[in-house]
Formats: structure tokens, C-alpha cells, sequence
């Protein structure tokens, strides 16, 4: 009989039950990682239309020659039928050139002739005549459908009374119109070189009707050189002058009784470069110039600090390489186009400061532009008559990477900021989609949640685990670890209604409270030191917080007292009004203070559980060889227990920045909501997660406010990988410096 043991063989049902599981979490974690991956692959997808080129290409289709110079023109909402004004009066087509026949397409002229046309602005523009009248013009095309839905339009053209600008036989360079509600202005520059400016008062009565208030004036100075161009915002208070000097000026047209030059810039590259277009993009607030030297620039009009109102330089655009003599504003959005007398176009937009297409050579010697009311198409019509229909694709004009993360020069504002204002009530608002206020707002209350968490979670963890009675410790690890499961809608709602009103009252006394209970507890434990053995036996080790107790009692009423006693007598009894007028900060009742103890609250119960088991975890061996040595429990704790568990503390405390980071409903009901940048303690916030929340239910499908909101779930998505992924390394680290003394 063989003595020798027979060889192991592990059943074979084991081995297939290994392989399994082996698979199985295998691809468990592969599916994990997959699923983030795609996560972040469809947040990407909807993001990246954001930062696509505009595009745009002519379309096929032969536009009638309607003969001569176009002055002006202009396009139904659906660009199936364009107007077009000549010498010879309007013409109104579809789009593929047939022309539509209407009655009345103009008033007896009496023999004048169209020789000037303002800018079109919604159909509404006016016509300069050789015999000095001004004539205001209305165009619109009604939309109507048969019995099988298909869209019938149907053009009109109305006419209001004749304006006489000059006498019979001067004629009329430059003409700018400006129709509103309640306010029509007529500007013409003639050609004897006077300015006449024409403005009506028009004051509707209940029962129809109304009143008429007609104001004259007449400049025959007032500028250098010729006047070349002529602009009126859209409210009728400016009208603005560009002149062959290469200046602008600004005619203050709120009084009317009053009228006068307030204002002047240089506009061209250059002195004694001609400013030869002028006009105002959407809502009436920026000013385009463009130069004979091919310049293009926006500006605007504020008021300086000196008194009075002056030009703001905002924005330079890539020049052209002939003068500009062609202007057109978009009719949604902040965009305009130029083009120069080689026929070249170019596509700008207002608030980023970018030349978003550039067209070479498109037509001979444009002499009009005109944006489809949509913002999906343009026309340009050349001297010789032809006119070129456009397709635009340009869904996002607003955004470029200087206006999501720069300081942006936005109408209104007297110098660049950062600004988040995604919405209005107003049609022509000039949206603010800066992400520095809401990415500041979210590590701000990061910053501020982790100081009042993680001091307190380490150091209940550490006493849990190194100090703490094992019989306390049962009740008051579950305790805490139940924390975790309170919703944060519910820890948001307490702070901005209870927690917010009680903090705003008591401000001095919870500062104080920083300094005066490290004092009143040091001094307790001190003087419990120094107590006679016998009082020391009531409390056993491990249960010294029921001393702590009284001590925190003690010290609330103490900082309680000191800060109304400081409140008093150093603030004026007031400590808003004293921080407001002695350090210029202002108090916001939902402040980053009350985030700080609402979001820590929220985060210590992680925290605290990850590190007391990281603690509780280093071998005791470590700990029963440094007390054998002569380290006392504390030195033990600090330097011996702590630095061994400091991979999984460290990752408890990541694991904590990356909850405060993602918080959304807290946030969202216990700040203002404000996009401010301002570290203060006392002013709120707005972080990108509540911004997400409150706004992505309301951002149209696929529009510029949406596509940002999935940006800034990319940016947040981004900063945990990165966050937790340098945490993970750092811990692998850590670990493998500490393994040895396991």
C-alpha cells in the first residue's frame, strides 16, 4: 500500500462555479464602466452642436431681375415670397421668381422718384423721394390655409401719409426711419448737406383716433466732412450721424422740442476714414459702424460717470478688404451682416465679438442685405438688379468659448463681466450664458460645506474609533449613519425656511461661537484634568462626550451673550447695517453659511462612516506596539493609527467633496440663487446642479439654453472623473506607502 498522500484535486464543479463568478464580475464592472462611458457619450453629443461653424450656401432658383439697384428688401417668416425696392417702386415675388400680382403698390409719386430707402426692421421701412418727401411703408404677408393645409400668403402694403424732409428738387442722401409704437422719426441727410430731423408724438385715444405731435429740426452744422450714414435705435431717443471725417456722432432725440448733438468717436481705422454704414442690431442698444477701410466695429451708448453720454467701444470684427457699404441686422438674435463693395459678406455677431462666416465675392457690388425673419437664410441683392436667396445654418450664434468661461462686454454694461441670464420676459434679450458665476457658485459651496464638515466628521470618527466606549459606539454609528438617509429636499427646506431666518439673527454669536467653544471645551477638559480621582471615576473612559455636553451648553449661552454684547456695543445693535457700511459686504439671509452647516450636514454622515472604518481597520497591532513603547493614546491616534488608515480617509474625503459637489435640492433652496462671484461667507450662489434642475424642464428642445445646461452636466460629469480619479491614485499611494507597517 502506497503511504504517499494522493495529489489535491479541486472538484470540478468548484473550478466551473469560480469561472463563472470570475465572468460575471468581470462583466458586471465592464457594463459599469460602459454605462458612464455612454452617459457621457450622449451628454457630449447633445453638447457638441454648441461649438459647430455656421455654415451657408446659396440655393438654386431664379430671382426675377427686378431692374436697377436694389435700395431694399425683405422675406416672409417661411422665405416664400421676398419684396424688393427699385427706383421704379416695389416688387413682391415668390421665391422661385414669380412675380405677385397686387393693386396699389404705390401712391401716385407725382412724378418723384425712389431715390433712398432706410433700413427694413419687420416689414417697416420708409422711401427717400427725389422731390424731397419721405414716404413710410408697411409691408406684411398674411398667412391663411386651405381645406387640404397648405399655406396660402398673401402680401399687402400699406402706406402712411407723406413726410415733406426737403424742398422739391434738393433730394435726399441718407435716410433713416424709425417706426414704433406711439413714435415714428424721419432723419434725412440732403443734398445741400442739411440734417432734418422729423419726429411724431402719436398718442392713441380709447374710443380710436388720437393726436398728433409733430417736431421739427434742422442742423446745418454741427459735424465735420459730409454726412455718409445715417442709424435710429428702435425707440426713437438717438440718432446717430457718420460722417466722411470718420466720426459718429449722437443727436439726442428724447426732447423733442430739444434735439441736440451729445457724443462723438472716431469709428473709422483712422481719422479722415469715411463712415460709410451705420445700423443697430436686435433690440436697438448696440451700434454697427463700418469704415471705407473696410473696419467693422459695435458700439454702444452709455452714460459716462462725468455726466452726459458718450460712445463704448465694444467689439472689432475681421475687416473687409473694400469699404462697407451694406448692412443688415438679424430679426431674432444678436447677429448682422456686412458686406463690402467687392460683393464680399460677412456674418458677426454682437455679443461674442466673432466673425461667424465669411463669404468672398459673392455678388458684384452689393447694394442691399436682408435676414429671413427665422434666421435660417439671407438675401443680397448686387447693384445690376440680381438678388441671391441664402440658406443659414448657424443654430448657435450666442456661444463661443470667450462667452461661456471669458468676461463679455454685454450690452448695458459699463466693462466686461461674467454673467449667467439665460431667459427674459423681453423678446429682444441678449442672452448671458457665461459658466464661470455657476462653476465659481458650485466649488464655493464645495468649499465652504467641506470646512464645516470634514474637521467634524474626522474627529468624531477618530474619537469613535480610538476613544469611544464599544457600547456607546453601537448606538451612535447607526445614529449617524442614519443621517445619510434623510432626503436633501428635506435638509433644503429647513435651511431656507428655519435655519436662514434663526442664523440671520444670531450672526455674531455663531462666529463667536468658532473661537469661544475650542476655549470653554479645552478649558473643561483642562480643568477636569486637575479633578479629584474620585469625580473622575463617574465618567469611565470612553464616555467623556456626556462631559462634552454641558460644555457646549455652557458655551452657547457664553457666545450667545458675547454676541449681542459685540452687537451692541461695536455695531450699532445692528450687524447687517455695520457689515453693509463699514465693510461694503451685504447680507444675504440664504448665504453660504447657512449652505456650509445644511450641505454638512448632509456630508459628514458619509464621510464620518468611510473614515471610522478605515480607522477601525489598521491592525492593532500597530497601535498595542506604540502604547507599549510609551505613546499615549493620542499619540498613538495621530500619529501611528491615523497615518496608516489615511488612504481610506482620504477617500472618505473625496468620496464627501464629490456628494457636496453633485448637490443639487439643498443648494437650490438654501442660497439666492444669485450667479455672483464673490467668496464672502454671508453673500449666495448659484451652482451648476441647481441651475440644471430648475431650468432644463423649461430650455427649449435642442435650443442654445439647452444644449448649455447638457454642457454644464458634462463639466460636472468631468470634474468628479477627474476628481475621484486623482483621489483613487493618490489613495493607491498612500496605500502602498503605509501597507508595509499593516
Amino acid at each position: 500500500m502506497d503511504p504517499s498522500p494522493k495529489p489535491w484535486r479541486t472538484a470540478a464543479s468548484r473550478l466551473a462555479a469560480d469561472s463563472a463568478a470570475r465572468y460575471v464580475v468581470t462583466g458586471g464592472g465592464i457594463t459599469v464602466i460602459a454605462a458612464i462611458m455612454a452617459i457621457m457619450l450622449v451628454i457630449a453629443i447633445e453638447t457638441m452642436p454648441l461649438f459647430f461653424a455656421a455654415k451657408a450656401a446659396i440655393l438654386g432658383g431664379g430671382l426675377s431681375d427686378p431692374g436697377g439697384a436694389v435700395l431694399a428688401l425683405g422675406a416672409d417668416e417661411h422665405r416664400s415670397h421676398i419684396y424688393s425696392v427699385t427706383k421704379d417702386g416695389i416688387r413682391v415675388e415668390t421665391i422661385d421668381g414669380e412675380p405677385v400680382a397686387m393693386d396699389n403698390l404705390l401712391p401716385d409719386l407725382e412724378g418723384a422718384q425712389i431715390i433712398a430707402a432706410s433700413e427694413p426692421r419687420h416689414g417697416h421701412f420708409a422711401l427717400g423721394l427725389s422731390d424731397g418727401r419721405v414716404l413710410p411703408v408697411s409691408v406684411d404677408f398674411k398667412i391663411s390655409f386651405d381645406e387640404n393645409t397648405n399655406r396660402i400668403v398673401v402680401p399687402s402694403i400699406e402706406y402712411e401719409d407723406f413726410i415733406p424732409m426737403a424742398e422739391p428738387g434738393e433730394g435726399i442722401n441718407k435716410l433713416a426711419w424709425v417706426f414704433s409704437e406711439g413714435v415714428r422719426v424721419a432723419a434725412v441727410a440732403a443734398a445741400d448737406g442739411k440734417l432734418k430731423i422729423e419726429k411724431l408724438i402719436i398718442e392713441e385715444s380709447d374710443f380710436g383716433g388720437g393726436d398728433v405731435e409733430e417736431y421739427e429740426q434742422e442742423f446745418e452744422e454741427g459735424w465735420e466732412g459730409q454726412i455718409t450714414s445715417l442709424a435710429a435705435d428702435d425707440r426713437g431717443d438717438d440718432l446717430i450721424v457718420g460722417t466722411s471725417s470718420g466720426k459718429m456722432y449722437r443727436v439726442d432725440l428724447r426732447d423733442p422740442e430739444d434735439m441736440a448733438f451729445s457724443g462723438v468717436a472716431i469709428a473709422g481705422s483712422r481719422l479722415s476714414d469715411p463712415v460709410t454704414a451705420l445700423g443697430y442690431v436686435f433690440g436697438g442698444l448696440t451700434l454697427v459702424a463700418g469704415a471705407e477701410s473696410g473696419r467693422v466695429s459695435t458700439w454702444q451708448i452709455l452714460r459716462r460717470e462725468s455726466g452726459g453720454f458718450g460712445f463704448v467701444h465694444m467689439y472689432d470684427y475681421e475687416p473687409h478688404d473694400a469699404p462697407v457699404i451694406a448692412f443688415a441686422p438679424s430679426l431674432r438674435n444678436k447677429s448682422f451682416l456686412t458686406a463690402d463693395a467687392q460683393g464680399s459678406v460677412h456674418l458677426n455677431h454682437g455679443t461674442t465679438g466673432k466673425t461667424q462666416w465669411e463669404g468672398e465675392n459673392v455678388i458684384s457690388e452689393v447694394s442691399a442685405l436682408a435676414f429671413a425673419p427665422k434666421y435660417d437664410g439671407f438675401l443680397v441683392a448686387g447693384s445690376s438688379g440680381a438678388i441671391q436667396n441664402w440658406a443659414l445654418d448657424d443654430p448657435h450664434p450666442e456661444v463661443s468659448w470667450s462667452t461661456l468661461f471669458g468676461k463679455v462686454q454685454y450690452e448695458g454694461y459699463t466693462e466686461a463681466a461674467y454673467s449667467w441670464q439665460s431667459s427674459s420676459a423681453s423678446q429682444d434679450f441678449e442672452p448671458k450664458f457665461s459658466l464661470t458665476p455657476l462653476i465659481f457658485g458650485t466649488l464655493k459651496g464645495t468649499f465652504y460645506a467641506l470646512l464645516f464638515a470634514v474637521p467634524i466628521a474626522l474627529m468624531a470618527a477618530l474619537y469613535a474609533s480610538q476613544f469611544m466606549n464599544p457600547g456607546l459606539k453601537s448606538y451612535l454609528k447607526p445614529t449617524i449613519e442614519i443621517m445619510a438617509a434623510v432626503p436633501s429636499v428635506v435638509i433644503g427646506f429647513l435651511a431656507g425656511l428655519w435655519l436662514a431666518p434663526v442664523l440671520e439673527g444670531v450672526v455674531p454669536a455663531v462666529l463667536g461661537a468658532f473661537v469661544v467653544f475650542p476655549v470653554v471645551i479645552l478649558s473643561g477638559f483642562f480643568a477636569w484634568q486637575k479633578a479629584p480621582v474620585a469625580w473622575k471615576r463617574l465618567v469611565p473612559a470612553g464616555r467623556e462626550m456626556y462631559l462634552v455636553l454641558p460644555l457646549v451648553f455652557v458655551g452657547t449661552l457664553i457666545a450667545i451673550g458675547f454676541g449681542a454684547l459685540i452687537e451692541s456695543s461695536l455695531m450699532g445693535g445692528d450687524f447687517r447695517e455695520w457689515l453693509l457700511s463699514a465693510m461694503g459686504v451685504n447680507y444675504d439671509q440664504r448665504n453660504s453659511l447657512v449652505i456650509g452647516i445644511a450641505m454638512g450636514f448632509a456630508v459628514i454622515p458619509i464621510i464620518f462612516t468611510i473614515a471610522e472604518d478605515a480607522i477601525t481597520n489598521v491592525p492593532p497591532h500597530l497601535g498595542a506596539g506604540s502604547l507599549a513603547l510609551g505613546a499615549t493614546p493620542w499619540q498613538t491616534a495621530i500619529r501611528i493609527v491615523m497615518p496608516t488608515a489615511s488612504p481610506g480617509v482620504f477617500s472618505a474625503i473625496m468620496i464627501g467633496l464629490g456628494r457636496a459637489v453633485g448637490e443639487t435640492m439643498i443648494v437650490l433652496m438654501a442660497t439666492g440663487n444669485t450667479p455672483i462671484m464673490d467668496l464672502s461667507i454671508f453673500n449666495g450662489f448659484r451652482a451648476l446642479s441647481a441651475t440644471i434642475a430648475v431650468e432644463l424642464p423649461e430650455a427649449p428642445h435642442g435650443g442654445t439654453h439647452y444644449r448649455v445646461l447638457f454642457l454644464m452636466a458634462l463639466i460636472l460629469f468631468i470634474m468628479t472623473f477627474f476628481v475621484n480619479t486623482a483621489a483613487e491614485a493618490i489613495r493607491l499611494r498612500l496605500r502602498k506607502k503605509y501597507q508595509a507597517y499593516a
